[in-house]
């Protein structure tokens, strides 16, 4: 990569000063000093190759044996052993003695002779006399008696009592810090050792060939540099507890009692009396005549006389005797054995093998080309040479 950068920096510089000249450099000709060709700066990409590694993931899949237990089913037969109950029939036959009804139709002649009313319409008039009520109004005067209320205003002091929370001071001890800052020296280590150059005096050293003591001329050397430890100045508060007397206010509840003088409004029954007209309507009876038409209804019977033959159906008692087989169900236990089959799971061991994917990284080699621009001065020559071609 350094490489490239250096590569890449030389290329712009020389292409500026290829930009400068290709301006200012005209070539003469040596035979009649006059300019037979320019300089002219151009740009040429060179192609390079790069190979980088890429890492790319790969899934593979590992083979595993892994033993799990399978379910294996199997019939087996077994026997049922239950009881039963069996019925048995039984069949006989008895006598059953019944009685029936036997019909026995007769004609009878039935008298059916029935009454007729016939009604008879007849009008006539009669005197109706009705009493009517007039009314007949008076005025009179009555006394009415109604009661009033009147306000009868009172001064009443009555006692209001609420609680009011009085200060009370109480003085107590604390402890109060009245220090200062005051100035403390601490020495902070410089930056660690460094490799530079430093001054070394004139000192005496022993030869390690010849074990000779020798002076070392003064100079500059590399060597280990320690910057020296510096004085710094801090502020640091130093404490000073002193008991202080501090007053503390709190709020004690205390009941105070008020009058408040409170005008009540009382009302006061007042019988009063006023006379009041009334109008009174009194009904006063009249007796009147009115001749009123009437209809009356007069109904007659007449006798309609009516002879009916009828059959008549005389239900007359017989005993019949028939046999009827009746059958009997007595119930016998028997004991009965039942084969059947049960499916019964079983679990038995099975290896298998399994593939675990895993994630692998991988470094692929992955090559690139890109291009690296030089300049370079190239010669144009002029369109018209002084000398010839």
């Amino acid at each position: 990569m350094n490489s490239i950068r250096c590569s890449i920096s030389f290329a712009l510089v020389a292409a500026c000063l290829g930009f400068t000249g290709s301006q200012n450099a005209v070539a003469q000709c040596d035979a009649c000093l006059q300019p037979a060709y320019r300089l002219q700066s151009q740009t040429v990409y060179e192609e390079r190759q790069v190979t980088v590694f890429k890492v790319t993931q790969e899934t593979e899949y590992e083979q595993r044996q892994v033993t799990r237990k399978v379910p294996v089913w199997e019939t087996q037969t077994r026997e049922r052993r239950y009881m039963v109950v069996r019925p048995v029939r039984e069949t006989s036959v008895h006598e059953e003695r019944y009685t029936v009804q036997r019909p026995v139709w007769e004609t009878q002649i039935r008298d059916c002779s029935y009454n007729r009313v016939r009604n008879i319409v007849e009008t006539s008039q009669r005197e109706e006399r009705y009493t009517v009520q007039r009314p007949v109004w008076e005025t009179s005067e009555r006394e009415e008696h109604y009661t009033v209320m009147r306000p009868v205003t009172e001064t009443v002091e009555y006692e209001r009592r609420y609680t009011v929370m009085r200060p009370v001071v109480n003085y107590e001890t604390r402890y109060a810090d009245q220090g200062c800052y005051v100035n403390q020296v601490s020495y902070v280590q410089g930056a660690p050792a460094r490799r530079g150059l430093t001054w070394m005096p004139a000192t005496p050293v022993v030869s390690p060939i010849t074990g000779a003591p020798q002076f070392q001329r003064p100079g500059l050397v590399w060597a280990n540099v320690q910057t020296p430890a510096q004085q710094v100045v801090t502020k640091v508060w130093k404490p000073n507890l002193v008991a202080v007397q501090v007053p503390v206010t709190k709020y004690c509840p205390q009941e105070v009692v008020q009058k408040v003088p409170v005008q009540v409004c009382r009302q006061v029954p007042q019988q009063m009396v006023r006379k009041v007209p009334v109008r009174v309507c009194r009904m006063v009876q009249e007796e009147h005549v009115r001749m009123v038409p009437h209809t009356t209804c007069r109904q007659v019977t007449e006798r309609v006389e009516r002879k009916v033959s009828v059959r008549v159906c005389r239900m007359v008692q017989e005993e019949h005797v028939r046999k009827v087989p009746v059958t009997v169900c007595r119930f016998v236990r028997e004991e009965r054995v039942e084969p059947y089959q049960v499916r019964v799971c079983r679990m038995v061991e099975k290896q298998e093998t399994i593939s675990v994917p895993r994630t692998v990284c991988r470094k692929v080699p992955v090559t690139y080309t890109y291009r690296v621009p030089h300049t370079v001065m190239v010669r144009v020559p002029l369109e018209q040479p002084c000398c010839g071609p």
